[in-house]
């Protein structure tokens, strides 16, 4: 499903954020492209499972449009194209972390009871 932009400015800096890394795969191809800086295709099939080819080169599309991801086209016999993130892809994946850090103490403790029960 493509993302269409929404009218007017965005509320505050989250929202802008989630605009950019909104849906459940775009997180995942970009901690797949921090592992190893340069990813053909492929690589990123394999490294993020369960996603679809389709929504995959639609979520690089994305990326790639945002300024996140950068797509290098090399001409060679076969056509070979490999994916990296751009500096504010990195400066993406460090705003990140925080975030990876949170959701492995919130599986490893379990999840808390709600409030007043």
């Amino acid at each position: 499903m493509a993302t269409v932009p929404r009218p007017g400015a965005h509320v505050c800096g989250i929202d802008a954020a989630m605009d950019v890394i909104g849906g459940k795969w775009k997180v995942l191809i970009l901690w797949a492209l921090a592992e190893r800086p340069s990813r053909r295709f492929g690589e990123l099939r394999r490294d993020v499972p369960g996603i679809t080819e389709k929504v995959l080169a639609a979520h690089l599309r994305e990326l790639e449009a945002d300024g996140i991801v950068h797509r290098a086209s090399y001409d060679e016999v076969p056509p070979r194209v490999e994916y990296s993130l751009t500096p504010a892809g990195r400066r993406l994946n460090e705003a990140l972390a925080p975030l990876g850090a949170w959701g492995r103490e919130y599986v490893r403790d379990g999840r808390p009871d709600p409030v007043g029960a």
